[in-house]
């Protein structure tokens, strides 16, 4: 579960933030703020892991606002102002979403969320716990995905289709997108087209790998990447 909370002199603004992560169930909102005074308090006596943070507010700009935070929360900034995008990199914000944005776009700020958190849902634990589960949109759905059920992924054009014992999800996503989310220790890169789960690989032939009755080619590029596994 991740907690947030949004800062922003804009009633509208939370409305529509809110109604945003009300599709997304492993966000949870700890409560609103509409000036730095009200964030300040809320960060100090609530665990706030994500701040959707305005920018232009009254006597203390968001920014402004974040330099008087020590260890501040992940950021995502939410702002109609795009001449400030440069400085968000000074505070490391994790995106800079424009409004008005859309929930695919908002979205896919959340996800970097889960790319960056310590225990985020795609991870697996050091205790080698079980691995965890991420939302993919596919058409107008949004599934959660369990890390451990995929066999592998295919680009497709500027979607990936990403596949299952039992499925198969056209994802909205590209490959190199979900590259990055998926866990390294578990998934390998075996063509410009394809990455697999290396638990479910059966067997490896030629310039081919055996998963389930699919059949994924190995690039000439990827080739000593495979045969460093083969050897290991």
């Amino acid at each position: 579960m991740t907690t947030y909370c949004i800062i922003d002199d804009e009633p509208i603004a939370h409305r529509i933030i809110e109604g945003y992560c009300a599709e997304l169930p492993y966000l949870q909102k700890i409560g609103n703020a509409y000036n730095a005074f009200e964030a300040s308090r809320m960060v100090t006596q609530e665990k706030v892991d994500l701040i959707f943070l305005d920018l232009n507010m009254p006597k203390m700009t968001g920014f402004e606002w974040l330099k008087t935070i020590s260890t501040p929360p992940k950021i995502i900034v939410t702002s109609a102002h795009k001449e400030f995008a440069m400085e968000g990199y000074e505070f490391d914000v994790l995106d800079y979403l424009l409004k008005p944005f859309s929930f695919q776009r908002f979205l896919k700020a959340v996800n970097r969320v889960n790319e960056t958190k310590k225990e985020s849902a795609i991870e697996t634990s050091n205790s080698g716990g079980e691995q965890g589960s991420f939302f993919l949109k596919g058409d107008k759905t949004y599934h959660q995905v369990h890390v451990e059920d995929i066999l592998f992924v295919q680009a497709y054009g500027n979607y990936s289709k990403v596949f299952f014992k039992e499925e198969m999800i056209l994802s909205h996503e590209k490959i190199s997108t979900l590259e990055n989310l998926l866990p390294k220790d578990s998934f390998l890169r075996v063509h410009k087209s394809f990455i697999v789960s290396l638990k479910k690989i059966e067997r490896i032939q030629g310039n081919q790998i055996f998963i389930q009755n699919h059949k994924v080619a190995i690039g000439q590029t990827y080739r000593s990447i495979v045969n460093r596994l083969l050897e290991g």
